[in-house]
């Protein structure tokens, strides 16, 4: 996909908030997630300044399997469908990603294709960190960016194991 393409994605979210007047409620929705729970207030802060909040309407592509990955996803409310194409090229759900989990993360660290396509299957409030501004948290607030990585490896570590656990059901002994 394109970049003009991948911004016109992006630009089908609807912002429902932005500066100093909606901070406290963007820092409750970060706070809320899986992946910045642990994070003490002051730091939920510091990121709220770097992260949006938006809605997407039912039926709305996130991010499509292949495309450039620039952003990761903290679900808030609603429910996200993943996608694969298999060796016949249909679509087929491999996991359903509800309130207070993370979608794309691969997306801020190794800049390659999306491995999965995204589409919200209710309307869904979501909040994004792009990996231009996780870059700017590595530069501005290198902690930050630390505690951000560790809780990606985390992720990413435990969804491994999971699917690795899942896999050996498929093994031919």
């Amino acid at each position: 996909m394109s970049e003009q393409a991948h911004n016109d994605a992006r630009d089908a979210l609807r912002l429902i908030g932005s500066g100093k007047a909606f901070r406290d409620e963007l820092c409750n929705m970060i706070a809320s997630t899986q992946m910045f729970r642990d994070f003490d207030w002051h730091d939920i802060e510091a990121l709220s300044d770097y992260m949006q909040a938006y809605e997407a309407s039912k039926g709305l592509t996130l991010f499509k399997e292949g495309d450039s990955g620039s952003y990761l996803c903290l679900i808030i409310k609603g429910k996200v469908d993943i996608y694969k194409k298999d060796q016949s090229d249909r679509k087929k759900i491999v996991a359903s990603i509800g309130a207070g989990k993370t979608l794309g993360e691969m997306a801020i660290i190794d800049g390659e294709p999306r491995s999965a396509s995204a589409i919200a299957a209710e309307p869904t409030t979501l909040t994004l960190l792009t990996k231009l501004n996780f870059l700017r948290i590595v530069n501005e607030k290198p902690g930050l960016a630390t505690r951000i990585l560790l809780q990606v490896s985390r992720l990413l570590s435990q969804r491994l194991r999971r699917t690795s656990g899942q896999l050996v059901d498929y093994l031919d002994h």
